[in-house]
């Protein structure tokens, strides 16, 4: 569970990344993570180019007309790819619907991939827009780019548990990882129920979030306060999920978190959620469990977990 923190620090992947110090960034990165389950990362080597690129194209594609979106609707697809409309999202059951909408992209597999065609929901094309110079190119260098980040941040988070840095190489072979571009309209200040997403945590191992000026993101503490994740310039914002937590044995936290739109303006934010291979099995890892503190959850189907959750809302691991 997350300590009682008052802010998320930054840590500067740099040193991790250019090998000069791979050993003090993740000490760091480990006790932000059992501490906390958030974190900022800087020098992360994402292009400030290729962001603001994708910035610009989700702009003209939540700009459309609603019947165009709809074409890309993800009812229409079998994979969890394209677009969602505002109030289709619940992610917090005993709160109002989320006032946001999104569009969804992952790896570009064909039509004839085997795990697609067997059903594994996750794989298989995605459902791009037509009519939209630069959106397809702008979206995908962006995913790419921190598709990248997710591969140096599974290296990172290994030495941070105690392993050694290739050690969750076997599991993200093909894995599951999912763009989100999340829209969340300008309301008034004192709108009864501002535009965002309800409290939740995320199932995957990961996110890794880029988000506009506007802030509104909110991650709650073991006091239960809410304390504000803000923009920093240069940063993504880290945090654990649930299959990561599962698989430390609770070591690293995944946090209830919100977001909450009271800017005024309408909010951008692009979260791509870092999953393993649909049939990797999620178990306590070898440096997380001992004599006296023995396994906490049953092994796991990453796939299977994966589909049950959504199913479900999202709800919290129970501690």
């Amino acid at each position: 569970m997350a300590s009682t923190f008052d802010h998320v620090p930054v840590v500067d992947l740099g040193p991790f990344l250019d090998g000069s110090d791979k050993a003090g960034v993740a000490r760091r990165t480990a006790e932000i993570c059992e501490r906390i389950g958030f974190l900022y990362v800087s020098d992360h080597g994402v292009p400030q180019t290729v962001i603001e690129a994708a910035r610009q194209a989700a702009l003209a594609f939540f700009d459309l007309p609603e019947e165009r979106k709809r074409e890309v609707h993800i009812s229409k697809q079998n994979n969890h790819r394209g677009w969602r409309g505002f109030g289709e999202v619940n992610l917090d059951p005993n709160g109002p619907k989320d006032i946001k909408e999104s569009y969804k992209v992952g790896p570009e597999l064909p039509a004839d991939d085997p795990d697609y065609l067997a059903g594994q929901r996750m794989y298989g094309p995605n459902a791009w827009p037509t009519g939209l110079p630069g959106f397809r190119n702008a979206v995908w260098a962006y995913f790419e780019a921190v598709y990248r980040l997710r591969a140096d941040l599974f290296r990172l988070f290994a030495l941070a548990l105690d392993l050694p840095e290739d050690h969750f190489a076997p599991f993200i072979t093909k894995p599951i990882a999912q763009l989100n571009l999340v829209h969340y309209p300008a309301l008034p200040h004192d709108a009864r129920h501002p535009s965002g997403v309800g409290a939740h945590t995320d199932y995957e191992c990961f996110t890794i979030l880029w988000q506009d000026e506007n802030g509104g993101l909110e991650a709650r503490n073991a006091a239960g306060q809410w304390v504000p994740v803000p923009p920093i310039p240069g940063t993504f914002v880290v945090n654990i999920g649930d299959m990561m937590a599962l698989w430390s044995n609770d070591r690293f936290a995944s946090t209830l978190h919100r977001a909450r739109n009271t800017s005024g303006r309408r909010r951008l934010s692009f979260p791509m959620f870092c999953g393993t291979n649909h049939d990797a099995v999620i178990a306590c890892l070898p440096s997380c469990t001992s004599p006296g503190n023995p396994p906490r959850h049953a092994p796991v189907i990453a796939g299977e977990w994966q589909a049950m959750k959504i199913a479900a809302g999202a709800k919290p691991v129970a501690a």
